[in-house]
């Protein structure tokens, strides 16, 4: 078993661990440098996703897609027309195939949109399959505090633990609130009926009181907690809220994918982040709370600056359609 993280750079790079290499350029890679096939969607050069090679092997191709050759380079996957109906047809087929043991955990039911596509409308993939196709995934994070009442006004933070019975970081501590961002909602949106699901928190305290924070990027590999085929490209884009509440307001879980739920001080939750027991991506949610609120600075972290880069890497696709 690897030993956990030892500092807050450590948790940001088990996040934002691909490699830093031109990563468009892996479509002409050779091994033993990572390898991948861009996804190109009709009439647009852009890459949008980069498919593993055992995915483009093992993935049950139809005749809407052209899969470019093993000689070729830069190698691609190019879906030829209507581009939802493509991915929705590969995705079926593949989970009714039994081809990925990611799409056996979970269903393909929800969707997320391919960001930076051209259109009036989202192009669309099932949330289960975006891994596979290696697009960038949004989701939406929202870190519930209080403050002591003492007169210090100390932050405490809600930290919830997932579900034992989860398949992706059963456990492991978590951010207050969060979740995927469908293909046709906003962050915000998101982070309402999450607020209502996981926490129990009211619609109307959420819509009036959460604080837009802005987002953090990465590109990692699916790790052993991810649920995900080894290799993967995880590409990530959080937007980031906060929510600070009185003693009234306690978070209670309303689903099954929350345990339940600590009030922890900046102390607890420092030692729980460095002892590595949040998911990797929640580490790193909590790290940007911290230096939001003067917790982490530049007089008491000496990575401070590279923590700050490494919470926003640019990423390898478009995130808007003139991108």
């Amino acid at each position: 078993m690897s030993s956990p993280p030892k500092t807050y750079l450590d948790l940001i790079k088990a996040c934002d661990n691909f490699p830093y290499i031109p990563i468009a350029q892996t479509a002409h890679a050779e091994p033993p440098d990572p390898v991948y096939y861009q996804l190109l969607l009709p009439d647009d050069p852009r890459p949008h996703g980069f498919l593993h090679p055992a995915v483009v092997a093992a993935m049950p191709w139809t005749p809407a897609f052209s899969v470019s050759a093993p000689s070729v380079r830069p190698r691609t996957v190019q879906v030829l027309a209507d581009a939802d109906a493509a991915f929705l047809d590969v995705v079926m087929k593949a989970a009714d195939s039994g081809a990925f043991a990611s799409l056996s955990r979970r269903r393909p039911t929800e969707d997320f949109r391919v960001l930076g596509a051209r259109g009036a409308a989202p192009v669309r993939l099932k949330r289960a399959a975006a891994p596979l196709f290696g697009i960038a995934c949004r989701g939406a994070h929202m870190t519930v505090y209080t403050r002591a009442r003492d007169g210090g006004g100390e932050i405490r933070i809600w930290v919830p633990r997932r579900s034992a019975h989860l398949h992706t970081y059963p456990g492991r501590l978590d951010s207050s609130v969060a979740g995927g961002v469908r293909a046709d909602e906003s962050p915000l949106e998101c982070i309402v009926h999450e607020a209502d699901e996981e926490a129990s928190l009211p619609e109307s305290l959420v819509r009036q009181h959460a604080r837009a924070c802005g987002a953090i990027t990465y590109v990692g590999l699916g790790d052993a907690g991810s649920g995900l085929e080894a290799g993967l490209l995880a590409t990530g884009i959080l937007y980031l809220y906060e929510l600070e509440v009185d003693s009234s307001v306690v978070p209670k879980p309303q689903d099954d994918e929350v345990q339940e739920f600590y009030l922890w001080s900046v102390g607890q939750v420092k030692e729980a982040l460095l002892r590595g027991e949040f998911k990797t991506n929640c580490a790193s949610v909590m790290v940007d709370f911290f230096i939001r609120h003067g917790i982490i600075t530049e007089d008491n972290e000496p990575d401070y600056l590279d923590i700050i880069a490494r919470l926003h890497r640019p990423l390898p696709m478009p995130t808007t359609p003139t991108a």
